[in-house]
């Protein structure tokens, strides 16, 4: 056989050729404004990467389950536990969804334990739920160490050995204090309560995870990856200097360690922010000198996010949570709950959890993505991804270091200062549809009506706010425009928008087409038209039409010929005149002739629509 390189008659291209060529194709345009993406991160993103873009990736040659594990810590396969997460206060009910879940292919529970106080309470919740298998994970309890007690008292009870039961509580002093605005009882008494349940853990339920770290908070609140992930690793560092210098060990601490992130919608940038996760811990926990490499090795759950979740066309929800999973699978998540798609404007029901529980059994049992380790490695997109993530996530890192740790970050309210001027920044992209929320913000379902759907939901993890600590306020980057359209379908009647189409097909269609999805928005009615011969005929009509607004849907060029008559014929008879597109040059004089308002693709939708709202007296 000869000994000859496949393809070998294709001689390499440098980049200097490819990039000689895309400069061609570019025909004098800005290359940086044209390809070069510039994340909301603060970092660009190349339009393609090459195997030299690699070269100084050191970790690069580590293998899966070595240091610095950006890998992952598992070596001949990728299994995730697939967690349902249940947030019911009663604990019959919560046993009935929880059995129902561990039957139809959960491996772990998320279960809220704020009611559960006594051991027939804790019996009641964990019926029928094989505890040596299932791993069971306690969220917004109100009493940490009482509850795991609780949980070894029943599994005794059972002669079920504790030492066989896997999980975590989801004690996070931090998460408290941004969410309450105070402390759990106090800082201090909150690490002695740490150190106390790391102990009985160590001693009852060494599978257990006494620690959880909630980057998810930042997440729903409107950080950017960098910032989720750098905060974090703060919060994280801060536990295990605390700790550490109270006696704890460097291991000890680390083991019992879970990070909780949420995961959005942005595919290879989570998959790298979880890759980024591992390396970055990794490199902190070095420098404690652990004497077991078991203290590398973090826990990390993920969680869907809930700041890109929509009431609106709430199936796309479950698209979006689809990518949410591939990316914290195909990254080596441990454990995934996946929201259901409905739970932005109601409490979930059995339907919209088992569609949940089966979006991650599809990708394990038909996908195999639990079989293949890493599937991302060696993606030179994916790796250049990973590095910049580490590098910006750590600058956040050391801004919080800087001020003396994450306790007197927040405390001084800086890393809820610098998240809320990202959360303003995501709104605008938001509000001028540079960020799209399909179905919200853009391209809306005409015909939804969700009013009568909205249900007040179950809360389990609500409390009183101190003054101690800025309060961290998690929200959906849906929220201002659903609020306009429930105003719009709470009224007695919608308001009509009449679309005035004239001349060029191409332009009034694209233009009447912008003005359905611009107005459709806030869930007015739409009156669209084949097209009028003259402006005293569009007019006509749309004075028969009883419309509130009326938008003159032409070419730049042919509004010159109907301005001045359609404002003529309708100023003072309608609420408000409105041309589809800005002619820079003539808008002065159409605003003399009597146009209201200009909706274009600069336009700010969320404040143009406000203004609208306000003007009907919707709002």
């Amino acid at each position: 056989m000869e000994n000859n390189k496949l393809f070998s008659e294709f001689p390499p291209v440098s980049t200097e050729k490819w990039e000689e060529v895309i400069n061609k194709d570019l025909k004098g345009a800005d290359y940086e404004k044209k390809l070069v993406w510039k994340t909301i991160e603060g970092f660009s993103v190349k339009p393609y990467y090459r195997e030299e873009d690699l070269e100084n990736l050191t970790y690069l040659n580590a293998n899966p389950n070595e240091f610095p594990y950006v890998r992952g810590k598992q070596a001949k396969s990728n299994v995730w536990d697939i967690r349902q997460d249940i947030a019911v206060k009663d604990a019959a009910e919560a046993n009935r969804i929880a059995v129902d879940a561990v039957k139809r292919g959960a491996t772990a529970l998320g279960l809220c334990v704020r009611e559960i106080t006594t051991v027939e309470q804790m019996e009641t919740l964990l019926k029928g739920i094989d505890l040596t298998k299932v791993k069971i994970n306690f969220t917004c309890s109100k009493s940490y160490l009482p509850t795991l007690k609780l949980l070894v008292e029943v599994a005794k009870k059972q002669n079920v050995d504790t030492k066989e039961i896997a999980g975590s509580i989801d004690f996070d002093i931090f998460n408290y204090a941004l969410k309450h605005g105070e402390f759990y009882q106090s800082e201090e008494a909150n690490y002695a309560e740490a150190i106390d349940i790391i102990n009985y853990v160590e001693a009852e339920l060494p599978k257990f995870r006494a620690l959880t770290v909630n980057g998810r908070m930042f997440h729903n609140a409107g950080s950017n990856i960098v910032q989720e992930l750098g905060y974090t690793l703060a919060a994280a560092n801060d536990l295990m200097a605390n700790l550490t210098e109270r006696g704890c060990k460097v291991e000890t601490v680390a083991s019992n360690m879970q990070f909780t992130l949420a995961i959005g919608s942005n595919y290879f940038m989570e998959m790298a922010k979880i890759r980024a996760a591992r390396m970055l811990w990794s490199k902190i926990v070095e420098q404690y000198a652990p004497k077991c490499s078991c203290a590398y090795n973090v826990y990390i759950h993920a969680t869907s996010s809930t700041w890109n979740k929509s009431v609106y066309d709430a199936y796309v929800n479950m698209l979006r949570t689809t990518t949410e999973t591939m990316s914290a699978a195909i990254a080596g998540a441990d454990s995934i709950s996946v929201a259901p798609f409905d739970v932005a404007y109601k409490q979930a029901d059995d339907f919209s959890m088992r569609i949940a529980r089966n979006q991650q059994i599809l990708l394990k049992e038909e996908s195999y993505l639990d079989k293949i380790v890493d599937p991302a490695a060696g993606s030179y997109y994916i790796e250049n991804l990973t590095n910049s993530i580490a590098q910006y996530a750590w600058d956040n890192f050391l801004a919080v270091e800087e001020r003396g740790g994450f306790a007197k970050a927040i405390r001084a309210g800086y890393v809820q200062d610098e998240i809320e001027k990202m959360a303003q920044q995501r709104n605008q992209d938001i509000a001028t549809r540079k960020t799209v929320i399909l179905g919200t913000n853009q391209y809306p379902n005409l015909s939804e009506s969700m009013a009568d759907k909205i249900q007040p939901k179950e809360c389990c993890c609500c409390g009183a706010k101190g003054t101690e600590v800025k309060v961290l306020t998690p929200y959906r980057g849906a929220q201002a425009f659903e609020e306009l359209r429930l105003a719009t379908e709470k009224a007695a009647q919608k308001p009509k928008v009449f679309l005035l189409t004239y001349g060029n097909l191409a332009m009034r269609k694209a233009r009447s087409g912008f003005a359905t999805n611009f107005f459709g928005v806030a869930g007015y009615e739409i009156i669209d038209n084949v097209g009028f011969a003259t402006a005293a005929e569009g007019v006509k009509a749309a004075l028969e039409a009883k419309a509130d607004i009326v938008v003159m849907c032409s070419s730049d060029e042919e509004y010159a010929e109907i301005v001045n008559d359609v404002c003529a014929g309708l100023k003072g008879k309608v609420k408000s005149i409105v041309l589809a597109g800005y002619p820079k040059e003539q808008v002065e004089a159409y605003k003399a002739q009597g146009v209201d308002e200009f909706i274009h693709v600069k336009t700010n939708v969320l404040e143009s629509l406000t203004a609208f709202q306000k003007m009907m007296n919707l709002l």
